[in-house]
């Protein structure tokens, strides 16, 4: 058990999509099986479909921040959120963003997933469809964002959403795992 995250711990989730939160379980029951994740549906403040990591960060910011203000007796808030980032070729790749916030103002940011875009879900992007509902048509399926994910479908299953969520969220988290790497410098 992390001495950070006592028994009874509370994490909030921004979100109620069931693949973003077993994410966060996982990672957390490494840690201590006790701790406590809620979920709330809270708004991003970003588009359905965010562009840019910049953007795409601001909305799991955003999830988080509102996660923890809605939740007062969580100590934590979490927030994902995925998007995509025009690349230099002119393409799209995926990006995906944790952000984790605590009562006394701290943060911690964690990304993962970044793999490039067929060019047929990358035009349905640009006409205005959210990733999962360009993968959803391509693949001739439904619910792709709450299950396998762009990323399983385009891995043929070898990595699934939440599996690819995972790091993320234990980076997000590293500020409070290891808060001796992250304390502030005395006397320098």
């Amino acid at each position: 058990m992390h001495r950070l995250f006592p028994d009874d711990a509370v994490v909030v989730v921004g979100s109620g999509n069931p693949v973003k939160l077993a994410a966060v379980r996982a990672v957390l029951a490494s840690v201590n099986a006790a701790v406590r994740v809620e979920a709330i549906e809270v708004a991003s403040g970003v588009a359905d479909q965010p562009i840019g990591d910049d953007v795409t960060q601001a909305g799991a910011r955003q999830r988080a921040l509102a996660a923890l203000a809605a939740t007062p007796h969580a100590h934590f808030g979490v927030g994902l959120e995925g998007g995509v980032v025009r690349t230099a070729s002119g393409g799209l790749r995926t990006c995906a963003w944790c952000v984790v916030v605590d009562r006394a103002g701290g943060e911690g940011l964690g990304g993962s997933l970044s793999m490039p875009l067929p060019e047929r879900v990358a035009a349905r992007i640009t006409a205005g469809e959210e990733l999962g509902h360009a993968m959803d048509a391509e693949a001739r399926t439904t619910g792709t964002k709450h299950g396998r994910g762009a990323v399983g479908i385009l891995t043929a299953g070898l990595v699934d959403r939440q599996r690819a969520y995972e790091p993320m969220v234990a980076y997000a988290f590293a500020p409070w795992l290891a808060p001796e790497f992250y304390a502030p410098s005395v006397g320098r």
